[in-house]
C-alpha cells in the first residue's frame, strides 16, 4: 500500500476511520514558511460536519503537530501532523457484507482480510481531515506568492450554482463560506434536496467547480507529468470523486475549432487569452490563465435504504440495510478538500520548477 503523493513537496497520510488517530507527514518543504494555525483550525471548519445536511459524526479535530514547526516557522523537516479519532462507533459495522459502491468488497480481495473495517478503515473520508491540515500549510504559502484557490458547487441535486465570472474576486468571496456556493439563493435550493434525499433514505451526489489563480506560465511538463495528469492523479484519490474535466471540458467536443481556440492578446502588457476553454493549460503546461476544472461527485454510497448485496466470505446473496451516521451528500465538505489537494500539487509543482526555496524568495 502506497500513501504517498509528491516529488519536491511530498505528502503521506496514515490513519483509520476508528483508529485511535489520522495523519500526514509533509516532507520537502523549506524552511521558514509561516504555519498559520488559524488557518488550519478554519479549513478544518469547513470540513467538518455541521447541521442536517451532514453526518452526525463530528469530531473535534484537535490536532497536533509534531515536528517540523518551531517558533511558528517551518524548520525543512519533515511536518507531521496528528489528529486522534475520538468519535466513534464500531459496533455499526459487520465485516463480510459488502456495502454497495464502498470498498469492502475491493479491500478484501487485496488485503485478504487483514484490513481494518470499522467506518471504512483506511478508504473512509475522515482520512481527508489530514490533508485539510496538511494542505492549509500550502494554501498559506501560495497565498503569500499571491496564487489563490477556491471551489463551490456548481451544481446539487439538479441545482445550480453561477460559474467562476470574476475569478479572483469569486474566490475571495468563498473563503469563509461554510456553503460554498457563489449565488447564496443557490444553497437554500441545494440544502432543500439534500434534506429531501435524506429524508427519503438515499443521498445525491453533484458537481465541484475549482479555480486555482495566479499560478505562473511555464508550470508542468508535456506527456505523462501535465498539470491535467499530476491533478486528476492526486484529486481522484478524493473518495466520491468519478470524473473530471478541465475548462470547457466535455463541450469543446461540440465545438468547431474557432470556437474552441482560445485567442491570445495584450492586456495592460502582459499575454493573457480572451477566453479560457482550455482551463489555463496548453501542452500540459500552464499559460498564465488560472486553471479551471470541475468535478464529478458520486452520491453517498452509504444510504438507509434496503439493497441487495453479498456476503464475501460466506459467497452467498445478502439483504443490506446500513446502519450508522453518514452525509447524505458530501459535496459541501470535499470542497475543502480539493482545495487542500490542489494546493499540495501546486506547491510541489512550483518547487520543482523554481526551487524549494521558491515561497521565501522576493
Amino acid at each position: 500500500m502506497k500513501n504517498t503523493f509528491g516529488q519536491s513537496i511530498a505528502v503521506t497520510i496514515f490513519g483509520e476511520s476508528h483508529g485511535e488517530a489520522i495523519g500526514a507527514v509533509v516532507d520537502g518543504l523549506c524552511a521558514g514558511l509561516e504555519v498559520d494555525t488559524d488557518l488550519i483550525d478554519a479549513q478544518l471548519a469547513k470540513r467538518r460536519p455541521q447541521g442536517k445536511t451532514d453526518t452526525a459524526r463530528v469530531e473535534k479535530d484537535e490536532y497536533k503537530i509534531l515536528s517540523g514547526v518551531f517558533n511558528g516557522k517551518t524548520t525543512g523537516t519533515p511536518i507531521a501532523i496528528l489528529i486522534p479519532n475520538e468519535n466513534t462507533r464500531s459496533k455499526d459495522y459487520n465485516y463480510g457484507i459488502a456495502r454497495p459502491s464502498h470498498a469492502d468488497y475491493s479491500a478484501y480481495c487485496k488485503y485478504h482480510g487483514y484490513e481494518d473495517y470499522r467506518g471504512g478503515g483506511h478508504f473512509s473520508g475522515r482520512v481527508t481531515a489530514a490533508l485539510v491540515a496538511a494542505g492549509a500549510i500550502l494554501i498559506s504559502a501560495l497565498e503569500k506568492k499571491g496564487i489563490k484557490i477556491g471551489t463551490h458547487i456548481l451544481s446539487c441535486a439538479g441545482e445550480r450554482d453561477r460559474a467562476f465570472d470574476n475569478i479572483s474576486s469569486d474566490i475571495d468571496a468563498l473563503k469563509n463560506a461554510q456553503f460554498p456556493v457563489l449565488n447564496q439563493d443557490a444553497e437554500a435550493k441545494m440544502t432543500d434536496k439534500i434534506l429531501e434525499a435524506k429524508a427519503q433514505g438515499d443521498s445525491v451526489g453533484g458537481v465541484l467547480q475549482t479555480a486555482i489563480y495566479g499560478v505562473p506560465a511555464g508550470v508542468g511538463e508535456p506527456w505523462f507529468d501535465s498539470v491535467e495528469s499530476v491533478l486528476s492523479h492526486a484529486l481522484f484519490s478524493i473518495g466520491g470523486v468519478k470524473g473530471i474535466e478541465f475548462g470547457a471540458g466535455f463541450a469543446l467536443a461540440e465545438m468547431k475549432g474557432s470556437e474552441a481556440n482560445d485567442s491570445f492578446t495584450m492586456n495592460d502588457g502582459k499575454i493573457v487569452t480572451k477566453t479560457n476553454n482550455n482551463g489555463g493549460i496548453n501542452g500540459g503546461i500552464t499559460n498564465g490563465m488560472p486553471i479551471v476544472f470541475n468535478l464529478a461527485v458520486k452520491p453517498t454510497p452509504s444510504i438507509l435504504k434496503e439493497q441487495q448485496t453479498v456476503s464475501f466470505t460466506e459467497c452467498k446473496n445478502e439483504t443490506l440495510k446500513i446502519e450508522g451516521r453518514h452525509d447524505p451528500a458530501i459535496i459541501r465538505r470535499a470542497s475543502v478538500v480539493v482545495d487542500s489537494i490542489c494546493a499540495l500539487v501546486v506547491a510541489d509543482m512550483l518547487s520543482q520548477r523554481y526551487g524549494t526555496d521558491f515561497f521565501t524568495q522576493n
